[in-house]
This record gives C-alpha cells, structure tokens and sequence, in this order.
C-alpha cells in the first residue's frame, strides 16, 4: 500500500493582503480548506495582537493557527518567535494526522531579527515511525540565513533518524538559492519544484512572482507534483504564493 501525503506551505503575512490593504484570514480559511491538504506550513502566523482585534469588526477571537485549523485539521502546533507589546507572531503546523511531539527552537541571528524552527512529529497510518516536519523562516540577510540553515542541519543530523520521512517547509528567503542549495545536497534532500519543474517555484511578490523565495525540501519522499497557488486563481491572501506539493512515500 502506498502512502501518500498533499502538503502546502504558506507565508500568510499575519492574515493581510499584500501592502496590508486588508484583512483577508476569513478569505484564507477557505481557501486552504480548497486545498484539501494533509499538512500545512504557515508562516507569520498571528498569534495575538490587541490592536487587530480592536481594529477589525471580524478579527477572530481565537488565535490564527487555531481558526485556519477549525474543524479541517485535527491537530495543529506554534511556535511563537517574534513577541512586542501588542502581541505575537511565528510558524504554525496544521495536520490531519495526530502531533506526537513538537518542539520550538530559536535560530535567531541577531536580536533584532527573531527566527524559529517549529520540528513536529505526526503519526501517519500504516507508517511504522513518525514522519518528521519542520516548519522555518528564515533571515533576510544571507550571512544570518547561512547561520540559521546550519542550526537547522544540526538539527536535522541531531533529531531525525537517517531513515524517517522528513519534510522541511517554509520561508526561506534565498532568493539567490545559494544557500539552499549546499544545505540540501549535506542533508541528501530534494526541493519538491526542483524534482517536478527542474527549478524552485517562483513565489514573491504574489501578484507578479519574481523570486525564490519559499521552498519544500523532503527525504525519504518521491515528489509526484508541485505547483504555485497563483493571483489569477484567485489566490490573493498575502504577499507571497501558497505553495502545494503531492508526496508519495518511497
């Protein structure tokens, strides 16, 4: 039997349309449920934040992660990065599958600039281990990238068996893909939109994609398709596309 997993990643940029015009978390809710994704990576989730809620009539009581997950995924894990007065913001995983271990580890670079690696373990059934996610969003600068995918290897080599599934998703603000690229080839991974397209997805600014900037990097997967949630198709819910990706178990 083999086991598959539809997975998306997604720099939601706090639930507001590019240039923060509107607040678009409702829109986004349903769009994601489009989807019909098992696992979701979601970047710049808000956590909190007292002025939103005092601003915006239909600002959610709950927190984001929580209100995209609703009733579509079972389980969902945070991690909190960036805290400031009003509230907070950080990564999120919503599954359909049960969480049986989640971490958050700080890989900020400097203090002015706070990063997270959320690594969650679901359960898949018929999967005799854990399937192993991690959940990034990486620096705008390449010298803190750098540091931070190295924390992120260590990681890697420190927490996953060599032969547990693992998917790596999120922000990772290379748009050069140097980075990337060394960081994959130490770890034996594979970039989804590489295996499927020859090149990585093309994924900011939403509505003309120019850059590189998001990734799905798996092991221990076989990538049967991945593509970009574009403008046209009515995906205009941040500032960033909405990656998705069909992974079949090898």
């Amino acid at each position: 039997m083999s086991i598959s997993l539809r997975i998306a990643s997604y720099n939601i940029h706090k639930g507001f349309s590019h240039f923060n015009q509107r607040m678009v978390i409702h829109d986004l809710r349903d769009r994601l449920r489009d989807l019909n994704a098992d696992v979701v990576f979601l970047q710049e989730v808000q956590g909190s934040h007292l002025g939103h809620a005092q601003r915006w009539t239909h600002w959610p009581a709950a927190p984001q992660y929580a209100f995209l997950a609703d009733a579509v995924w079972s389980d969902y894990a945070y991690g909190k990065n960036s805290v400031y007065d009003a509230g907070h913001h950080g990564n999120a995983i919503l599954s359909r599958y049960p969480i049986v271990a989640s971490e958050n580890l700080d890989v900020s670079a400097h203090t002015f600039e706070s990063r997270g690696l959320l690594h969650v373990q679901i359960t898949v059934p018929d999967l005799a281990q854990p399937v192993h996610l991690m959940c990034v969003h990486l620096a705008l600068f390449e010298a803190s990238r750098r540091r931070q995918l190295a924390m992120l290897r260590q990681r890697v080599q420190a927490a996953v068996p060599d032969g547990a599934p693992l998917i790596i998703a999120g922000d990772f603000n290379d748009w050069r893909g140097h980075a990337g690229r060394d960081f994959a080839a130490g770890l034996g991974l594979q970039e989804a939109f590489v295996s499927v397209h020859g090149q990585t997805a093309r994924s900011f600014p939403a509505h003309i994609p120019l850059l590189s900037l998001d990734r799905i990097y798996v092991r221990g997967w076989h990538v049967i398709s991945a593509e970009v949630m574009a403008v046209r198709e009515g995906w205009r819910c941040s500032d960033h596309a909405a990656l998705v990706a069909t992974l079949e178990l090898c």
